[in-house]
């Protein structure tokens, strides 16, 4: 009874030490990796001589011969051989070599050697794509200033690769993205600081194989402002200059002069510079630049330059009128308010009115200031008879005589006036003379 007892408790240690030995062995158990399409060296523990007789097994679900060192026994493929009388060597490796193998050598007793196979393949192919504005004919990629750009990169391997991006600004490198399993970024705003060389970097945990995409990004900007047309002539030819400016883009805009109407080409240049010749000209004639950006606008910007005929005879004269009608002008204000060209008794004032002409010749003031006082008012009297008539007055008072001749635009009577004014006074000589004798 108690040896029956006994029996259950030893199987149950032999099962644990089974286990213990697979738990050991296990821990032993080397790891050796290759790639696809190369070729592998499995060694076989630490066994060393030709004395040993070695076997190798592939475990799968049940164990798989594949080559001994017993010359009896042919190998299962062309690709496995031994090495050193113990190494398994295996020729062009697929993904299907992976798993298990178990070295055996039979010396004394028996004793197996686990060896775990790992296939690693790639990074085999990077594609990269940038969601960018466009590409130049060379395939060199460009954004918009300002604009969003996505990157993502995809690569295919066996395990999946790690993704790097790494950014050089034509100087320094620079990390922008590591990450196990996101592969894409966004940047915002793109600015010139950003353009430069944009490079996705695969590599394979197992193998650190790397494979890389380096992709260019240039960013470009419009003018901000529009263009600015204008025309110079040179004093060496009659030939007329163009000039078309559209500055502040990056890079510099294409230009394009056309004739209007019609919009006929007459120049395309990068220099916005054009120069026509004299048959080319004509009055009124325009002449337009349409400016073009590889970033927009779409219809490109315009300005326009009309040519105007310049007449030098039709200046001049405007010039000289515009000087002698300064010069009369100014002639007549100062004949107007100057003193010495302004006569109260003239013609040139009043010669409906009818204008008075006083002859004086007196050596005592007062009794002058009393006799005009007394003429005025025989002439107020005198205008309302006849103009035809020329009265005629001749007082003595003293050595005062007064003729007055009232003329209305008349010189031939004012003249006759005079005459029979001096006739008279020639008469009245003698008495004048008489008097003066006498005392007053």
């Amino acid at each position: 009874m108690a040896a029956g007892g006994r029996a259950p408790e030893l199987r149950v240690l032999l099962c644990l030490g089974a286990l213990l030995a697979r738990w050991v062995t296990a821990g032993l158990e080397a790891v050796v990796i290759g790639e696809v399409h190369e070729n592998v060296t499995l060694q076989c523990g630490n066994i060393s001589g030709s004395s040993v007789l070695v076997t190798w097994y592939r475990n799968d679900s049940e164990p798989v011969f594949l080559l001994s060192s017993n010359s009896s026994l042919p190998p299962a493929g062309p690709r496995y051989s031994l090495v050193n009388t113990s190494s398994l060597y295996i020729r062009d490796l697929s993904l299907q070599d992976e798993g298990n193998y178990t070295c055996q050598e039979v010396l004394s007793d028996t004793r197996s050697f686990p060896v775990w196979l790992q296939v690693a393949g790639g990074p085999y192919q990077i594609e990269v794509n940038i969601s960018t504005t466009g590409a130049l004919p060379n395939g060199t990629l460009y954004a918009a200033k300002g604009s969003q750009v996505d990157f993502s990169c995809t690569s295919s391997a066996r395990p999946s690769p790690t993704i790097e991006w790494w950014f050089q600004a034509y100087s320094n490198p620079e990390l922008f993205e590591k990450n196990l399993t996101v592969n894409n970024f966004t940047l915002m705003g793109m600015s010139q600081n950003l353009q430069g060389n944009y490079t996705c970097l695969a590599t394979n945990p197992l193998s650190r194989r790397q494979r890389k995409v380096t992709t260019e990004l240039l960013v470009y900007s419009p003018p901000p402002s529009p263009p600015q047309c204008s025309a110079e002539t040179s004093p060496e030819s009659p030939a007329l200059q163009l000039i078309c400016r559209w500055d502040g883009g990056y890079p510099d805009p294409d230009f394009l002069w056309t004739a209007e109407p019609g919009g006929v080409i007459v120049g395309d240049s990068k220099l916005g510079l054009e120069v026509l010749n004299e048959s080319q000209l004509s009055d009124g004639k325009k002449f337009r630049c349409v400016g073009n950006h590889i970033v927009g606008p779409e219809s490109g910007a315009s300005c326009a330059v009309q040519i105007k005929p310049v007449n030098i005879g039709g200046i001049l004269g405007t010039i000289i009128s515009l000087l002698l009608l300064g010069l009369a002008t100014i002639s007549g204000l100062m004949l107007y308010y100057s003193p010495a060209f302004c006569w109260k008794g003239s013609t040139f004032r009043g010669r409906d009115m009818g204008d008075v002409m006083v002859l004086v010749d007196s050596e005592e003031e007062e009794e002058e200031e009393e006799e005009e006082k007394e003429d005025a008012a025989e002439e107020e009297e005198e205008e309302t008879h006849e103009r035809e008539e020329l009265p005629k007055e001749v007082r003595k008072h003293g050595h005062i005589h007064r003729v007055t001749a009232l003329v209305n635009g008349n010189l031939e009577q004012m003249g006759n006036g005079l005459w029979d004014l001096q006739e008279d006074n020639s008469e009245q000589q003698s008495d004048i003379v008489q008097e003066d004798d006498r005392p007053i």
